[in-house]
């Protein structure tokens, strides 16, 4: 669904409803404004599996997104994204959490949508697969994801790769939340 604002232009981020929940949420597990050493490796596992120049992953807060595992390829083109911090509409990680299900996007220029985030021409975000990290509550933490500077064709191979890689980061999630209990 699109979402406009009073003056009928479109929206880019979408609305996020389940935004104060999953803050209360991200704070009850710790995650969301420190790097993790041990997500920071998981963020460059998912670069090596998929090839990708950038990775990482990202826990979706009320205004901020904030990438508690990150990884840039050492020979990675220079685009500056993603930081460890992005405001909530830069980028397509929220997309992926309000809507619950993976995002492929081989060309984002393809999509008038997408095109006009501000990652495309600040950053040269060209391509972008994500998956969403859902917690045992049903709550979409943030994603794991992997960003091209190239426009690439991640296909169905790459989107399943994707939700695999989710299922691991949320068990490990959940690992670390029942030995804290």
């Amino acid at each position: 669904m699109l979402y406009y604002e009073s003056t009928g232009h479109l929206l880019l981020t979408p609305v996020d409803r389940e935004a104060p929940a999953r803050a209360v949420r991200l704070r009850e597990l710790g995650l969301g404004e420190r790097v993790d050493g041990e997500l920071d490796a998981f963020a460059r596992r998912v670069a090596d599996v998929l090839g990708a120049p950038h990775a990482g992953v990202n826990f979706v807060g009320e205004e901020r997104q904030f990438f508690a595992g990150l990884h840039h390829a050492p020979d990675a083109p220079e685009s500056g994204y993603p930081a460890r911090v992005l405001p909530r509409d830069h980028g397509y990680c929220p997309h992926v959490v309000v809507r619950r299900r993976a995002l492929v996007l081989e060309d984002v220029r393809d999509f008038a949508r997408f095109a006009g985030n501000a990652v495309v021409d600040g950053s040269g975000v060209r391509s972008y697969l994500g998956a969403p990290l859902t917690d045992r509550r049903g709550i979409v933490l943030g994603t794991v994801c992997a960003v091209d500077v190239a426009p690439r064709r991640w296909g169905t191979e790459g989107l399943a790769t994707a939700k695999e890689l989710a299922a691991e980061v949320v068990a490990l999630l959940h690992e670390r939340e029942d030995r804290r209990a």
